[in-house]
């Protein structure tokens, strides 16, 4: 316990994880405890609170500072919608959200299917696979493709490029920066060239086009953001669909008895993918920083404090969840992988509607599934990914 009666959590310990009994016995104790990174906010009602509460601002924006980073990726993350508050960040979402329009999404389902049913044909032609290599990473860089209005033959380097740029949001990003900025540098001229290409004429129908329309119709007139728009949903895209089909995996994998009820009933399918990212989420806290002095649950928050709304953690609070195990039959309250307020995520729909299209595929391929070898996981805080999954399977 911290001298203030607060647990402390030690994000910097190797091996730490926001999923370990340690997080789960600090939210016994209190609604959030210290970190070295300022505090971690523990239950569902205390995150969601939060998240909407108009006395913090997005809180990552500072990463890059806080963690020394410099040089282009740096640049970029601190001009991002992600860094921008109020009417830069409303005239970025008013450009974003049509684009992203739920019929838009919609068209593409055939397509992702389709990348489901070509990927999920070859492991039909052996009964082991590296699940990320063979599966997961060409599944995540084909529909981002797709979403761009690319042929989904070009996904090798795109999908390189935003995994190199996740490796920016861990907590040993430092010692990655030259390999994230050169990819930051490689996906701003991959935007350029599509933005050309939809203002030419080329490519009406695609994201990106839809995003030039937006973005031409609103008056804006600093580039520079439209094509921070089109990267930042590149990386959102690739990093956020690759990793959660690798964790879902991984759960399956413990709990293989909720393989069996989601092949035996496919319509579960939405509901599973709520369930995995409560379980196992790849963004493991949502962040927000003070922009003045208050007082909330018994605790001083100071300007310039930085609050860390962990997903499991808030997922698995007792107080809204009876049962914690992973269990895709069981209708949660909402959990906040995908954040929360002014700043959720713009590409939650996208995420949710190719993974539903991947499990569907995987669900009517694999009858039964599990590891052939030592699987590897990157830490399990900030952004997190699966690095080694491999599976030996039998099919359906």
């Amino acid at each position: 316990m911290t001298p203030g009666g607060l647990p402390f959590l030690d994000f910097q310990a190797p091996g730490f994880s926001t999923r370990s009994k340690e997080v789960l016995e600090a939210r016994n104790n209190h609604w959030c405890a210290k970190t070295p990174f300022g505090y971690a906010v523990l239950r569902h009602r205390e995150v969601g609170l939060l998240l909407r509460d108009k006395r913090l601002r997005q809180g990552s924006y500072a990463w890059p500072e806080t963690n020394g980073l410099e040089g282009s990726f740096a640049e970029f993350w601190s001009r991002s919608i992600i860094s921008t508050e109020g009417a830069t960040h409303k005239q970025l979402r008013a450009i974003a959200m049509p684009a992203l329009a739920p019929e838009f999404i919609e068209s593409l389902r055939p397509v992702f299917d389709e990348i489901s049913r070509e990927l999920t044909s070859q492991l039909r032609q052996s009964d082991t696979c590296e699940f990320m290599e063979d599966f997961s990473i060409p599944f995540a860089g084909k529909a981002i493709c797709a979403l761009l209005g690319m042929d989904t033959n070009e996904w090798h380097q795109l999908s390189h490029d935003a995994s190199d740029l996740g490796l920016a949001m861990g907590v040993d990003c430092k010692s990655h920066e030259p390999i994230f900025n050169a990819a930051c540098d490689r996906l701003m001229m991959l935007s350029r060239e599509l933005i050309d290409r939809a203002r030419s004429g080329k490519d009406n129908s695609s994201y990106v086009a839809r995003l030039v329309r937006e973005y031409d119709a609103s008056g804006m007139a600093d580039e520079q953001a439209l094509l921070d728009l089109v990267v930042i949903s590149i990386f959102g895209g690739v990093d956020t669909t690759r990793s959660q089909l690798g964790f879902a995996m991984g759960l399956f994998v413990q709990y293989q008895e909720q393989w069996q009820i989601l092949s035996n009933d496919l319509s579960l399918v939405p509901q599973a993918i709520e369930e995995i990212i409560r379980a196992w989420p790849t963004t493991t806290w949502s962040t927000r920083e003070a922009m003045e002095d208050f007082e909330f649950g018994g605790v001083n928050i100071r300007a310039g404090d930085t609050l860390h709304m962990l997903v499991h953690a808030s997922a698995r609070d007792p107080a809204i969840c009876d049962q914690p195990m992973f269990d895709i039959t069981r209708k949660r309250k909402i959990h906040f992988g995908f954040g929360g307020g002014a700043h959720h995520c713009l590409g939650a729909l996208v995420a949710r509607t190719d993974m539903a299209s991947a499990l569907t595929a995987l669900a009517k391929t694999l009858r039964s599934f599990e590891y052939s070898g030592e699987p590897k996981w990157l830490p399990d805080s900030g952004n997190t990914s699966p690095v080694h999954v491999p599976l030996r399977y039998e099919l359906r």
